[in-house]
């Protein structure tokens, strides 16, 4: 296939998740010719996601950049979906509850840390966190609010994504070699792919499993909010969806390996019992797992790497929260600009080598 002629060049964005099909759309409204690289459109960590977007409440001391950048994205959501006239959010507000002392220290540190950078988060009791989600067990210590954190049907998002990238060539073909690309530019966003492309870019893949349970008629109705949560060290996550719940995620150093285990699937049981008793009621409709794209310190790494190739990758578990703050800094970048409230992002952290 051939680029149509345009304004600006012409631009090949490698790699069909979210993050591939977001900047896609975007350099094509921007008046990029162009042409987008995957075989299978959407799948991978993309389709196996919770759809949290929780920079707040999983803020940690000494990571005040992966928060900085986590909350400048969040803020950009609402928008970033009213561009895409689709309705994509399942749920407003997320809790997260402690089971034990330790844990409920832990969500104290967390309230005092992000509070110290301007973001407010409640600390409720036992009686408050009932009254919020009747569902929850009745032994939670304690519970953080963060009001203003959203979750999003990643599935949805996909298919709003896609559509939105009406006018971009899609390509159903998996690139080996970028020297073969023959566009003025070029945007790798291939997840855990990238190292095979990018040999100096420093992303590893990191399975994720997880369960998409439907509520039976007889069933307890699901939270209302994202439902966060740590059993035996273990964290967890009930994230709601229309007709149910999604239930994540295991996390495991296993190579490209992308099989559900059974033991996996266990722990995810057990563990959202522990903080809901009753979803024992609720269907297992789906078992899943993929690979999120991980870097050493994080951060996602977007930036140049060379006159001609950018690089958006190693997102992590944060690809989605993460995505319109990803999109604005590419469309920068492409543009001879940066974005600074993503400057905590730049790959050259890394020294990695230059490329084509």
């Amino acid at each position: 296939m051939k680029f149509e002629q345009s304004q600006l060049g012409t631009l090949a964005v490698v790699g069909g998740g979210v993050i591939g099909l977001a900047v896609a759309a975007r350099a094509q409204r921007d008046g990029w010719s162009v042409q987008l690289y995957d075989p299978n459109i959407g799948s991978g960590a993309s389709w196996v996601a919770g759809g949290m977007l929780a920079p707040l409440s999983e803020g940690w001391p000494g990571e005040h950049e992966l928060l900085h950048l986590g909350a400048h994205s969040l803020a950009r959501w609402p928008e970033f979906a009213r561009e895409l006239g689709v309705d994509v959010f399942t749920a407003s507000g997320s809790l997260t509850v402690a089971l034990d002392a330790a844990d409920a220290q832990d969500l104290r540190t967390i309230a005092e840390f992000v509070g110290a950078h301007g973001h407010q988060l409640d600390i409720l009791n036992r009686a408050e966190i009932r009254e919020l989600e009747p569902s929850l067990a009745q032994n939670i210590r304690l519970g953080l609010l963060a009001p203003t954190e959203l979750a999003v049907d990643n599935r949805a998002l996909v298919d709003a994504l896609t559509a939105s990238a009406a006018g971009v060539d899609f390509v159903a073909e998996r690139v080996t070699d970028l020297d073969a690309l023959t566009a003025d530019r070029i945007v790798v966003a291939a997840g855990a792919q990238v190292p095979a492309l990018l040999p100096d870019i420093p992303v590893r893949p990191v399975k994720g499993e997880i369960l998409r349970l439907r509520r039976r008629p007889s069933a307890t109705a699901p939270p209302s909010r994202t439902i966060r949560g740590s059993v035996h060290g273990r964290p967890i996550y009930l994230v709601p969806r229309g007709d149910g719940l999604v239930v994540g995620a295991t996390q495991y150093e296993s190579g490209h390996d992308t099989q559900v285990t059974v033991a996996g699937v266990r722990d995810l049981i057990a563990d959202a019992e522990r903080l809901m008793p009753s979803i024992g009621e609720y269907e297992l409709h789906e078992a899943a797992a993929g690979l999120r794209p991980m870097s050493p310190d994080g951060l996602p790494l977007v930036g140049r790497i060379s006159e001609r190739v950018i690089v958006a990758a190693g997102h992590g578990r944060n690809g989605i929260l993460l995505t319109p703050i990803t999109t604005d800094a590419v469309a920068a970048l492409l543009t001879g600009d940066t974005l600074p409230e993503a400057k905590a992002a730049d790959p050259a952290r890394f020294e990695t080598g230059r490329h084509r």
